[in-house]
Protein backbone atom coordinates (compact mmCIF):
# COMPACT_ATOMS: atom_id res chain seq x y z
CA UNK A 1 0.00 0.00 0.00
CA UNK A 2 1.20 3.31 -1.15
CA UNK A 3 1.10 6.88 0.63
CA UNK A 4 3.15 9.07 -1.30
CA UNK A 5 3.01 12.77 -0.85
CA UNK A 6 4.61 15.45 -3.50
CA UNK A 7 4.85 18.82 -4.74
CA UNK A 8 2.05 18.13 -7.03
CA UNK A 9 -0.39 16.50 -5.29
CA UNK A 10 -1.93 19.12 -2.09
CA UNK A 11 -4.57 17.57 -1.53
CA UNK A 12 -2.79 14.36 0.27
CA UNK A 13 0.10 16.44 1.83
CA UNK A 14 -2.30 17.60 5.13
CA UNK A 15 -2.71 14.45 6.35
CA UNK A 16 0.21 13.11 5.98
CA UNK A 17 1.82 15.75 7.37
CA UNK A 18 -0.06 15.30 10.56
CA UNK A 19 1.07 12.32 10.64
CA UNK A 20 4.74 13.22 10.64
CA UNK A 21 4.26 16.11 13.12
CA UNK A 22 1.96 13.97 15.88
CA UNK A 23 5.75 12.19 15.91
CA UNK A 24 7.33 15.15 16.33
CA UNK A 25 4.86 17.07 18.99
CA UNK A 26 5.53 13.95 20.94
CA UNK A 27 9.63 14.23 20.75
CA UNK A 28 8.76 17.86 21.85
CA UNK A 29 6.89 17.10 24.44
CA UNK A 30 9.18 14.70 26.19
CA UNK A 31 12.46 17.08 26.07
CA UNK A 32 9.46 20.01 27.65
CA UNK A 33 7.96 17.33 30.25
CA UNK A 34 10.81 15.58 31.46
CA UNK A 35 11.88 18.63 33.39
CA UNK A 36 8.73 19.21 35.22
CA UNK A 37 7.94 15.79 35.95
CA UNK A 38 11.01 15.20 37.43
CA UNK A 39 11.15 18.61 40.14
CA UNK A 40 7.77 17.60 41.43
CA UNK A 41 9.44 14.23 42.25
CA UNK A 42 12.84 15.43 43.37
CA UNK A 43 12.13 15.51 46.83
CA UNK A 44 10.99 11.84 46.88
CA UNK A 45 14.22 11.16 45.26
CA UNK A 46 16.50 12.69 47.69
CA UNK A 47 14.79 10.71 50.37
CA UNK A 48 15.75 7.70 48.98
CA UNK A 49 18.69 7.91 47.12
CA UNK A 50 20.14 11.15 49.73
CA UNK A 51 22.80 13.53 48.57
CA UNK A 52 20.83 16.37 49.50
CA UNK A 53 23.65 18.96 48.65
CA UNK A 54 24.15 17.38 44.55
CA UNK A 55 20.48 18.08 44.24
CA UNK A 56 21.05 20.81 42.14
CA UNK A 57 23.04 18.93 39.61
CA UNK A 58 20.30 17.08 38.56
CA UNK A 59 19.00 19.96 37.08
CA UNK A 60 22.13 21.58 35.83
CA UNK A 61 23.77 18.17 34.37
CA UNK A 62 20.73 18.10 32.33
CA UNK A 63 20.96 21.60 31.19
CA UNK A 64 23.97 21.85 30.54
CA UNK A 65 24.13 19.00 28.03
CA UNK A 66 21.13 20.61 26.51
CA UNK A 67 22.79 23.62 25.79
CA UNK A 68 25.93 22.54 24.97
CA UNK A 69 24.69 19.67 22.24
CA UNK A 70 21.83 21.89 21.14
CA UNK A 71 24.05 23.49 18.35
CA UNK A 72 25.63 20.33 17.29
CA UNK A 73 22.68 18.51 16.49
CA UNK A 74 21.73 21.58 14.31
CA UNK A 75 24.93 21.10 12.04
CA UNK A 76 25.02 17.21 12.26
CA UNK A 77 20.84 17.08 11.12
CA UNK A 78 22.67 19.84 8.00
CA UNK A 79 25.54 17.65 7.22
CA UNK A 80 24.29 13.85 7.18
CA UNK A 81 20.64 14.30 7.14
CA UNK A 82 17.73 15.38 9.52
CA UNK A 83 16.07 12.04 10.25
CA UNK A 84 18.94 10.11 11.09
CA UNK A 85 20.03 12.70 13.83
CA UNK A 86 16.61 13.31 14.98
CA UNK A 87 16.56 9.11 15.64
CA UNK A 88 19.35 9.44 17.30
CA UNK A 89 18.74 12.29 19.47
CA UNK A 90 15.61 10.55 20.64
CA UNK A 91 17.60 6.85 20.98
CA UNK A 92 19.62 8.86 23.54
CA UNK A 93 17.51 10.46 25.46
CA UNK A 94 15.58 7.33 26.15
CA UNK A 95 18.83 5.50 27.06
CA UNK A 96 19.34 8.43 29.67
CA UNK A 97 15.53 8.16 30.35
CA UNK A 98 15.89 4.59 31.44
CA UNK A 99 19.56 4.53 33.17
CA UNK A 100 17.78 7.11 35.35
CA UNK A 101 15.22 5.33 36.35
CA UNK A 102 17.78 2.66 37.27
CA UNK A 103 19.82 4.76 38.88
CA UNK A 104 21.28 3.69 42.60
CA UNK A 105 22.73 7.03 43.65
CA UNK A 106 23.10 10.64 43.52
CA UNK A 107 26.51 10.54 41.14
CA UNK A 108 24.63 7.75 39.00
CA UNK A 109 21.43 9.99 38.58
CA UNK A 110 23.09 13.19 37.63
CA UNK A 111 25.43 11.74 35.12
CA UNK A 112 22.76 9.62 33.90
CA UNK A 113 20.29 13.06 33.55
CA UNK A 114 23.51 14.54 31.29
CA UNK A 115 23.11 11.31 28.93
CA UNK A 116 19.14 12.52 28.88
CA UNK A 117 20.44 16.22 28.32
CA UNK A 118 22.46 14.98 25.50
CA UNK A 119 19.47 13.41 23.62
CA UNK A 120 16.86 16.54 24.24
CA UNK A 121 18.90 18.53 22.67
CA UNK A 122 18.65 17.53 19.32
CA UNK A 123 14.86 16.69 20.17
CA UNK A 124 14.02 20.78 20.04
CA UNK A 125 16.25 21.24 17.62
CA UNK A 126 15.29 18.26 15.17
CA UNK A 127 11.59 19.33 15.44
CA UNK A 128 11.72 22.60 14.59
CA UNK A 129 14.17 21.87 11.33
CA UNK A 130 11.92 19.19 10.44
CA UNK A 131 9.07 21.47 9.96
CA UNK A 132 11.24 23.90 8.06
CA UNK A 133 12.42 21.29 5.23
CA UNK A 134 8.53 19.95 5.56
CA UNK A 135 6.26 22.86 5.39
CA UNK A 136 6.97 26.43 3.65
CA UNK A 137 7.33 29.55 6.04
CA UNK A 138 4.35 30.82 4.34
CA UNK A 139 1.71 27.94 5.09
CA UNK A 140 4.10 26.83 8.47
CA UNK A 141 1.63 28.91 10.57
CA UNK A 142 -1.27 26.69 10.15
CA UNK A 143 0.62 24.14 12.59
CA UNK A 144 2.62 26.66 15.06
CA UNK A 145 -0.64 26.43 17.15
CA UNK A 146 0.36 22.79 17.62
CA UNK A 147 3.48 23.59 19.56
CA UNK A 148 2.24 26.47 21.30
CA UNK A 149 -0.58 24.03 22.54
CA UNK A 150 2.38 21.35 23.22
CA UNK A 151 4.32 23.82 25.49
CA UNK A 152 0.80 24.65 27.39
CA UNK A 153 0.28 21.12 28.15
CA UNK A 154 3.67 20.82 29.06
CA UNK A 155 3.71 23.38 31.85
CA UNK A 156 0.56 22.90 32.94
CA UNK A 157 0.20 19.17 32.76
CA UNK A 158 4.09 18.41 34.20
CA UNK A 159 3.36 18.96 37.46
CA UNK A 160 0.43 17.38 38.11
CA UNK A 161 1.57 13.92 36.15
CA UNK A 162 4.92 14.09 38.32
CA UNK A 163 2.84 14.18 41.26
CA UNK A 164 0.78 11.46 40.32
CA UNK A 165 3.07 9.12 39.35
CA UNK A 166 5.30 9.51 41.92
CA UNK A 167 2.68 9.48 44.33
CA UNK A 168 1.14 6.25 42.53
CA UNK A 169 3.97 4.11 40.80
CA UNK A 170 7.02 5.34 42.79
CA UNK A 171 9.76 8.16 41.11
CA UNK A 172 11.44 5.88 38.90
CA UNK A 173 8.36 5.80 37.01
CA UNK A 174 8.82 9.78 36.21
CA UNK A 175 11.82 8.34 34.07
CA UNK A 176 10.44 5.48 32.60
CA UNK A 177 7.02 6.96 31.47
CA UNK A 178 9.08 8.59 28.61
CA UNK A 179 9.67 5.15 26.97
CA UNK A 180 6.78 4.05 25.32
CA UNK A 181 6.34 7.76 24.22
CA UNK A 182 9.31 7.63 22.53
CA UNK A 183 8.67 4.52 21.31
CA UNK A 184 5.89 5.91 19.37
CA UNK A 185 7.61 8.80 18.38
CA UNK A 186 10.18 6.55 16.92
CA UNK A 187 7.87 4.16 14.92
CA UNK A 188 5.90 6.94 13.29
CA UNK A 189 9.10 9.05 12.39
CA UNK A 190 10.91 6.21 10.96
CA UNK A 191 7.50 4.89 9.22
CA UNK A 192 6.37 7.98 7.30
CA UNK A 193 9.10 10.20 7.37
CA UNK A 194 11.60 10.41 4.27
CA UNK A 195 13.46 13.13 4.27
CA UNK A 196 16.21 13.56 0.63
CA UNK A 197 19.33 11.44 2.08
CA UNK A 198 22.17 13.58 3.04
CA UNK A 199 26.12 13.44 2.89
CA UNK A 200 28.43 15.96 3.34
CA UNK A 201 32.04 15.61 2.44
CA UNK A 202 33.42 17.93 5.07
CA UNK A 203 34.26 16.75 8.59
CA UNK A 204 32.84 18.64 11.91
CA UNK A 205 34.40 21.10 13.20
CA UNK A 206 35.73 19.54 16.07
CA UNK A 207 38.08 23.01 17.89
CA UNK A 208 34.58 24.38 17.22
CA UNK A 209 32.52 22.32 19.11
CA UNK A 210 34.79 22.24 21.69
CA UNK A 211 34.98 26.27 22.62
CA UNK A 212 31.81 25.98 22.15
CA UNK A 213 30.83 23.68 24.75
CA UNK A 214 33.08 25.03 27.25
CA UNK A 215 31.89 28.72 26.34
CA UNK A 216 28.55 27.41 26.75
CA UNK A 217 28.98 25.30 30.42
CA UNK A 218 30.82 28.24 31.68
CA UNK A 219 27.95 30.60 31.00
CA UNK A 220 25.23 28.00 32.29
CA UNK A 221 27.38 27.40 35.84
CA UNK A 222 27.68 31.06 36.15
CA UNK A 223 24.10 31.73 35.95
CA UNK A 224 23.43 28.48 37.94
CA UNK A 225 25.60 28.87 40.85
CA UNK A 226 25.76 32.89 40.99
CA UNK A 227 24.12 34.50 44.03
CA UNK A 228 23.46 30.67 45.35
CA UNK A 229 26.30 28.21 45.46
CA UNK A 230 29.00 30.79 45.19
CA UNK A 231 29.06 35.07 45.57
CA UNK A 232 28.33 37.08 42.28
CA UNK A 233 31.78 38.57 42.90
CA UNK A 234 33.46 35.39 44.03
CA UNK A 235 37.06 33.70 42.58
CA UNK A 236 34.81 30.83 41.45
CA UNK A 237 32.30 33.01 40.09
CA UNK A 238 34.88 35.35 38.02
CA UNK A 239 37.24 32.58 36.49
CA UNK A 240 34.10 31.08 34.68
CA UNK A 241 32.76 34.62 33.54
CA UNK A 242 36.87 34.89 32.10
CA UNK A 243 36.78 31.29 31.13
CA UNK A 244 33.62 31.69 29.16
CA UNK A 245 34.60 34.67 27.34
CA UNK A 246 37.63 33.42 26.58
CA UNK A 247 35.79 30.64 24.96
CA UNK A 248 33.18 32.02 22.76
CA UNK A 249 35.89 34.63 21.76
CA UNK A 250 37.98 32.09 20.80
CA UNK A 251 34.83 30.21 18.83
CA UNK A 252 33.30 33.26 17.06
CA UNK A 253 37.17 33.86 15.46
CA UNK A 254 37.44 30.25 14.70
CA UNK A 255 34.10 30.11 13.08
CA UNK A 256 36.11 32.89 10.46
CA UNK A 257 38.31 30.42 9.35
CA UNK A 258 36.49 26.56 9.82
CA UNK A 259 35.29 24.96 6.28
CA UNK A 260 32.40 23.76 8.09
CA UNK A 261 31.79 26.18 11.01
CA UNK A 262 28.75 24.80 13.56
CA UNK A 263 27.26 27.97 13.39
CA UNK A 264 27.83 29.87 10.04
CA UNK A 265 28.55 33.70 10.98
CA UNK A 266 27.09 34.47 7.53
CA UNK A 267 23.67 33.91 8.90
CA UNK A 268 24.21 36.82 10.95
CA UNK A 269 24.67 38.98 8.29
CA UNK A 270 20.95 38.66 7.79
CA UNK A 271 19.56 41.57 9.97
CA UNK A 272 16.19 39.63 10.54
CA UNK A 273 18.17 36.42 12.13
CA UNK A 274 19.72 38.20 14.31
CA UNK A 275 16.88 40.48 15.44
CA UNK A 276 14.55 37.30 15.86
CA UNK A 277 17.95 35.64 18.01
CA UNK A 278 17.60 39.02 20.38
CA UNK A 279 14.09 38.81 20.51
CA UNK A 280 14.12 34.77 21.42
CA UNK A 281 16.90 35.78 23.95
CA UNK A 282 14.66 38.26 25.52
CA UNK A 283 11.53 35.75 25.32
CA UNK A 284 13.28 33.28 26.74
CA UNK A 285 14.56 35.78 29.98
CA UNK A 286 10.94 37.16 30.54
CA UNK A 287 8.79 33.62 30.13
CA UNK A 288 10.95 31.62 32.58
CA UNK A 289 11.65 34.04 34.86
CA UNK A 290 7.77 34.89 34.79
CA UNK A 291 6.89 30.65 35.14
CA UNK A 292 9.24 30.42 38.05
CA UNK A 293 8.19 32.95 40.40
CA UNK A 294 4.21 33.27 39.55
CA UNK A 295 3.44 30.42 41.39
CA UNK A 296 5.57 31.48 44.01
CA UNK A 297 3.70 34.48 44.40
CA UNK A 298 0.55 32.88 44.33
CA UNK A 299 1.13 30.39 46.86
CA UNK A 300 3.14 32.32 49.24
CA UNK A 301 0.75 35.52 49.13
CA UNK A 302 -2.62 34.73 47.37
CA UNK A 303 -2.31 31.08 49.58
CA UNK A 304 -2.65 28.68 46.43
CA UNK A 305 -1.98 24.94 46.47
CA UNK A 306 1.28 23.97 45.48
CA UNK A 307 0.14 20.55 44.37
CA UNK A 308 -2.00 22.15 41.59
CA UNK A 309 0.82 24.70 40.38
CA UNK A 310 0.75 24.27 37.12
CA UNK A 311 -2.85 25.54 36.56
CA UNK A 312 -2.07 28.53 38.40
CA UNK A 313 -0.66 29.80 34.92
CA UNK A 314 -3.12 28.91 32.83
CA UNK A 315 -4.84 32.07 32.34
CA UNK A 316 -0.86 32.88 30.69
CA UNK A 317 -0.76 30.01 29.14
CA UNK A 318 -4.09 29.89 27.51
CA UNK A 319 -4.21 33.33 26.43
CA UNK A 320 0.21 32.46 24.87
CA UNK A 321 -1.68 29.33 22.78
CA UNK A 322 -4.89 31.50 21.28
CA UNK A 323 -2.55 34.26 20.33
CA UNK A 324 -0.31 31.88 18.51
CA UNK A 325 -2.80 30.15 16.62
CA UNK A 326 -4.51 33.25 15.34
CA UNK A 327 -1.00 34.72 14.64
CA UNK A 328 -0.38 31.47 12.59
CA UNK A 329 -3.22 31.65 10.62
CA UNK A 330 -2.81 35.03 10.00
CA UNK A 331 0.45 34.99 8.89
CA UNK A 332 -0.56 31.94 6.93
CA UNK A 333 -3.53 33.57 4.94
CA UNK A 334 -1.81 37.74 4.35
CA UNK A 335 1.84 36.63 4.11
CA UNK A 336 2.63 39.53 6.77
CA UNK A 337 3.85 38.99 10.43
CA UNK A 338 5.97 42.45 11.40
CA UNK A 339 2.99 43.74 13.63
CA UNK A 340 3.10 40.43 15.50
CA UNK A 341 6.68 40.58 17.25
CA UNK A 342 6.11 44.26 17.55
CA UNK A 343 2.26 44.00 18.96
CA UNK A 344 4.17 41.22 20.91
CA UNK A 345 6.63 43.53 22.23
CA UNK A 346 4.12 46.18 23.50
CA UNK A 347 2.27 43.93 25.26
CA UNK A 348 5.27 41.78 26.95
CA UNK A 349 6.30 45.41 28.38
CA UNK A 350 2.18 45.91 29.42
CA UNK A 351 1.88 42.77 31.09
CA UNK A 352 4.85 42.78 32.83
CA UNK A 353 4.64 45.99 34.04
CA UNK A 354 1.02 45.14 35.67
CA UNK A 355 2.60 41.78 37.30
CA UNK A 356 4.99 44.38 39.18
CA UNK A 357 1.77 46.30 40.61
CA UNK A 358 1.01 42.80 42.31
CA UNK A 359 1.16 43.38 46.42
CA UNK A 360 -0.27 41.81 49.59
CA UNK A 361 -4.32 42.63 48.35
CA UNK A 362 -4.13 41.46 44.70
CA UNK A 363 -6.74 38.97 44.43
CA UNK A 364 -6.04 35.52 42.19
CA UNK A 365 -8.76 37.25 39.52
CA UNK A 366 -6.84 40.43 38.97
CA UNK A 367 -3.25 38.39 38.72
CA UNK A 368 -5.49 35.73 36.51
CA UNK A 369 -5.63 39.64 33.86
CA UNK A 370 -2.56 40.70 34.07
CA UNK A 371 -0.79 37.16 33.21
CA UNK A 372 -3.27 37.05 30.76
CA UNK A 373 -1.85 40.18 28.58
CA UNK A 374 1.80 38.27 29.35
CA UNK A 375 0.29 35.76 27.45
CA UNK A 376 -1.14 37.55 24.75
CA UNK A 377 2.32 39.39 23.95
CA UNK A 378 4.54 35.88 24.83
CA UNK A 379 1.66 34.10 22.25
CA UNK A 380 3.13 37.21 19.33
CA UNK A 381 6.43 36.14 19.65
CA UNK A 382 7.02 32.59 20.02
CA UNK A 383 6.81 31.09 17.08
CA UNK A 384 7.24 34.03 14.70
CA UNK A 385 10.79 34.73 16.28
CA UNK A 386 11.46 30.74 14.59
CA UNK A 387 9.52 31.11 11.40
CA UNK A 388 10.91 34.61 10.78
CA UNK A 389 15.01 32.85 11.61
CA UNK A 390 14.32 30.03 9.40
CA UNK A 391 12.79 32.47 6.87
CA UNK A 392 15.74 34.42 6.46
CA UNK A 393 18.13 31.44 5.74
CA UNK A 394 19.14 29.00 3.11
CA UNK A 395 17.91 25.40 3.26
CA UNK A 396 21.20 23.83 3.90
CA UNK A 397 21.45 25.85 6.85
CA UNK A 398 18.36 25.23 8.43
CA UNK A 399 19.70 23.14 10.86
CA UNK A 400 21.85 25.37 12.59
CA UNK A 401 19.57 28.04 12.17
CA UNK A 402 17.08 26.06 14.28
CA UNK A 403 19.24 24.86 16.83
CA UNK A 404 20.99 28.56 16.88
CA UNK A 405 17.19 30.35 17.66
CA UNK A 406 16.82 27.13 20.59
CA UNK A 407 20.27 27.96 21.84
CA UNK A 408 19.15 32.03 22.22
CA UNK A 409 16.34 30.83 23.71
CA UNK A 410 17.86 28.45 26.25
CA UNK A 411 20.53 30.85 27.46
CA UNK A 412 18.14 33.96 27.78
CA UNK A 413 16.11 31.57 30.13
CA UNK A 414 19.10 30.81 31.97
CA UNK A 415 19.88 34.51 32.20
CA UNK A 416 16.50 35.33 33.57
CA UNK A 417 16.27 32.85 36.19
CA UNK A 418 19.27 33.99 37.71
CA UNK A 419 19.27 37.52 37.55
CA UNK A 420 15.86 37.65 38.15
CA UNK A 421 16.21 35.40 40.68
CA UNK A 422 18.74 37.34 42.27
CA UNK A 423 17.26 40.39 42.28
CA UNK A 424 14.24 38.67 43.92
CA UNK A 425 16.23 37.16 46.88
CA UNK A 426 18.09 40.50 47.53
CA UNK A 427 14.98 42.01 47.81
CA UNK A 428 12.78 39.16 49.85
CA UNK A 429 15.79 39.32 52.39
CA UNK A 430 16.06 43.06 52.50
CA UNK A 431 12.59 43.42 53.22
CA UNK A 432 12.77 40.57 55.57
CA UNK A 433 15.41 42.06 57.40
CA UNK A 434 12.99 45.67 57.43
CA UNK A 435 9.89 43.79 58.95
CA UNK A 436 11.14 40.89 61.24
CA UNK A 437 14.70 41.85 62.25
CA UNK A 438 17.36 39.49 62.38
CA UNK A 439 14.93 36.49 62.60
CA UNK A 440 13.69 37.04 59.32
CA UNK A 441 16.89 37.89 57.87
CA UNK A 442 18.36 34.32 59.41
CA UNK A 443 15.17 32.76 58.15
CA UNK A 444 15.80 33.68 54.70
CA UNK A 445 19.50 34.10 54.06
CA UNK A 446 20.30 30.61 52.66
CA UNK A 447 16.99 30.93 50.27
CA UNK A 448 14.56 33.29 49.96
CA UNK A 449 11.61 30.79 48.78
CA UNK A 450 9.45 28.71 50.96
CA UNK A 451 7.15 26.30 50.46
CA UNK A 452 3.29 26.15 51.68
CA UNK A 453 3.98 23.37 54.46
CA UNK A 454 6.85 25.49 55.91
CA UNK A 455 5.08 29.01 55.35
CA UNK A 456 1.84 27.35 57.84
CA UNK A 457 4.53 26.58 60.28
CA UNK A 458 5.76 30.05 60.87
CA UNK A 459 4.27 32.62 63.64
CA UNK A 460 1.79 35.24 62.54
CA UNK A 461 4.18 38.50 62.09
CA UNK A 462 7.40 36.82 60.44
CA UNK A 463 4.57 35.18 57.77
CA UNK A 464 3.16 38.32 57.44
CA UNK A 465 6.36 40.15 56.48
CA UNK A 466 7.40 36.86 54.73
CA UNK A 467 4.28 37.66 52.20
CA UNK A 468 5.06 41.44 52.19
CA UNK A 469 8.67 40.52 51.36
CA UNK A 470 7.98 38.18 48.53
CA UNK A 471 5.42 40.95 47.46
CA UNK A 472 8.24 43.43 46.89
CA UNK A 473 10.34 40.58 45.20
CA UNK A 474 8.09 40.27 42.64
CA UNK A 475 8.11 43.57 41.89
CA UNK A 476 11.71 44.11 41.25
CA UNK A 477 11.89 41.31 39.54
CA UNK A 478 8.99 42.37 37.02
CA UNK A 479 9.83 45.71 36.47
CA UNK A 480 13.07 44.53 35.48
CA UNK A 481 11.16 42.14 33.18
CA UNK A 482 9.38 44.87 31.51
CA UNK A 483 12.56 47.35 31.21
CA UNK A 484 14.66 44.47 29.29
CA UNK A 485 11.64 43.68 26.66
CA UNK A 486 11.51 46.97 25.98
CA UNK A 487 14.82 45.38 23.90
CA UNK A 488 11.75 43.61 22.06
CA UNK A 489 9.53 46.06 21.32
CA UNK A 490 13.16 48.19 19.49
CA UNK A 491 14.25 45.11 17.69
CA UNK A 492 10.82 44.34 16.29
CA UNK A 493 10.60 48.04 14.64
CA UNK A 494 13.59 47.28 12.45
CA UNK A 495 12.47 44.27 11.41
CA UNK A 496 12.30 43.59 7.73
CA UNK A 497 9.31 42.35 6.19
CA UNK A 498 10.63 39.85 3.52
CA UNK A 499 8.09 37.71 1.82
CA UNK A 500 8.27 34.29 3.46
CA UNK A 501 8.89 31.45 0.97
CA UNK A 502 6.23 28.82 -0.62
CA UNK A 503 3.18 31.06 -0.61
CA UNK A 504 0.43 29.86 -2.17
CA UNK A 505 0.98 28.71 -5.77
CA UNK A 506 -0.18 30.79 -8.54
CA UNK A 507 0.75 30.49 -12.47
CA UNK A 508 2.89 33.63 -12.15
CA UNK A 509 4.98 32.62 -9.01
CA UNK A 510 8.59 31.55 -9.72
CA UNK A 511 9.88 32.59 -6.38
CA UNK A 512 7.94 29.96 -4.09
CA UNK A 513 10.23 27.36 -2.51
CA UNK A 514 8.55 24.07 -3.04
CA UNK A 515 7.66 21.43 -0.43
CA UNK A 516 9.93 18.57 0.09
CA UNK A 517 8.43 14.85 -0.62
CA UNK A 518 7.75 14.71 2.87
CA UNK A 519 5.90 10.69 2.97
CA UNK A 520 6.85 8.60 -0.56
CA UNK A 521 5.99 4.86 0.33
CA UNK A 522 4.42 3.15 3.59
Amino acid sequence: MADTVESGTEGKRPRSVRVVLLALMIAMMLAMLDNMIVGTAMPTIVGELGGLEHLSWVVTGYTLATAASTPIWGKVGDMYGRKGAFLSSIVIFLIGSALSGMAQNMGELIGFRAVQGLGAGGLMVGVMAIIGDLIPPRERGKYTGMMAGVMALAMIGGPLVGGTITDNWGWRWSFYINLPLGAVALALVSAVLHLPKKRAQARIDYLGVALLTVGITAIVLVTTWGGSEYAWTSARIMELIGIGVAALIGFVFWQTKAAEPVVPLHMFGSRNFTLMSLIGFITGFVMFGATLYLPLYQQSVQGASATNSGLLLLPMLGAMLVTSMVAGRVTTNSGRYKIFPVAGGALMIVGLYLLSLMDTGTTRLTSGVYMAVLGLGMGCLMQVTMLVAQNSVEMKDMGVASSSSTLFRTLGSSFGVAIMGALFNNRVQHVMAERAGAAGKHMTEKSAALDAKHLKMLPGPIRDAYQHAVSAGTHSAFLLGAAVAVVVLIAALFVKEVPLRGGKPSAESGDDVAPVQVVEAV
